[in-house]
């Protein structure tokens, strides 16, 4: 594919690989001065948005282009899981170089539509800019029937749970980055790294079923967002070390601090209420819940390690940390 001779054919090629996915919710796509998007009556709007940038969120030695379409798009939809919603369509605001106009552009759409298929959120719009690294901008219009799940809803004695295995996406980085040239998802680290898959049936299940008294995604790593969660919530948090569900491919110690600090899995963290334990199945969707620790009436969050009790720290992701 020949890079382009001007936006317009930039817009045209983004418009051809998304022709014909329009729903009835989109009265008005691409094409237009804005997107128009029709509620339907009974739902909340959800909305959010998130940034994905080179050198900062992925290589472009590094990461397959069609991994960077999928996850710009994906890891902005795991907000919308949080909050049990079903995420609608998405605006995309794109920089990118001239050089990569051409062939990268387009294995970046093909993950992109790929990830708008299996997601459910179809493209309405956006805007293009040319510039000396890629940057992303993805904004994404959700809804979710009668009350969304919030991260402000745990109460003392609560017990947390997480979905999935904590700690992969990390380690999925660390071999990405060991490797040369272009990453193939040739593992379950790798995959979880380039190709996260947002736990939208299981938020929407815990909300439907009403199980959740809170919940948020885990995208900064579980010791940060646990500490979101119970500030939102004014609780603390007591985790139980051997309990967290953690790769078995690092030794131990180093597969807990992944799990307790590690970002990037998109899994769902929730609190669940004691009299509501007896719903809750060991797995959803052939995805494991773990029960990992309890809402305590004390602010501080702590580590329970075989009795001996430690402060957690937020050592998550944090792109202002000095």
């Amino acid at each position: 594919m020949t890079t382009p001779r001007n936006e317009n054919d930039l817009i045209r090629r983004i418009e051809k690989r998304f022709r014909g996915a329009r729903s009835k919710g989109l009265r008005l796509g691409l094409g237009d001065d804005a997107a128009l998007w029709r509620p339907r009556p009974g739902c909340e709007t959800v909305l959010t948005c998130d940034w994905f940038l080179e050198d900062c969120h992925f290589f472009r030695e590094k990461h397959p282009a069609d991994a960077v379409g999928w996850k710009c798009l994906a890891r902005a939809v795991s907000d919308i899981a949080a909050m049990g919603g079903q995420p609608r369509c998405f605006l995309l605001s794109l920089a990118l170089p001239r050089e990569l106009a051409g062939s990268w552009f387009d294995g970046f759409l093909l993950g992109l539509r790929r990830a708008s298929t299996a997601l459910g959120c179809e493209l309405a719009g956006g805007d293009t800019t040319r510039r000396d690294k890629v940057l992303i901008h993805i904004t994404v219009i959700g809804e979710v029937r009668r009350r969304a799940l919030l991260r402000s809803g745990a109460r003392t004695g609560d017990a947390i749970f997480v979905s999935g295995t904590l700690g992969e996406a990390e380690l999925g980085l660390r071999q990405l980055l060991h490797k040369q040239g272009i990453a193939r998802p040739a593992n379950q680290e790798l995959r979880k790294h380039l190709y996260p898959q947002p736990r939208l049936a299981l938020g929407r299940w815990l909300r439907d079923r009403q199980l959740a008294t809170a919940a948020m995604d885990l995208s900064d790593g579980l010791s940060s967002d646990l500490r979101r969660l119970c500030l939102a919530s004014g609780v603390g948090a007591r985790i139980d070390f051997r309990s967290l569900p953690v790769t078995g491919r690092v030794p131990p110690d180093e597969a807990r601090r992944l799990g307790l600090h590690g970002g990037d899995d998109y899994e769902l963290l929730f609190t669940v209420a004691k009299k509501n334990l007896g719903k809750m199945p060991t797995q959803f969707g052939g995805v494991k819940l773990t029960r990992i620790g309890e809402i305590t009436r004390s602010r501080p969050m702590v580590v329970d390690d075989a009795g001996k009790l430690q402060k957690l720290e937020a050592r998550g992701w944090d792109p202002f940390r000095s």
